[in-house]
């Protein structure tokens, strides 16, 4: 995924946070959002490693048992 989106949330998020005058609120969010973004890549790099997992799950429709 790129990283376009993260900056237009985080140049909104800035400018709320000037008006506002929450500036912390702007840092701790940005924190937020980096540690999520890591966390979501670490756990895409890990289903991908994963053998026998690609193509079942949610992502296909349906459980792990073939049910729908």
């Amino acid at each position: 995924m790129s990283n376009g989106p993260y900056i237009i949330y985080a140049i909104i998020l800035a400018v709320l946070s000037i008006i506002t005058g929450e500036i912390v609120t702007f840092v701790m969010l940005g924190f937020i959002l980096i540690t999520l973004n890591n966390i979501n890549t670490n756990l895409k790099r890990i289903h991908h490693k994963l053998p026998g997992k690609q193509g079942t799950g949610v992502d296909q429709g349906g459980n792990d048992h073939g049910n729908n």
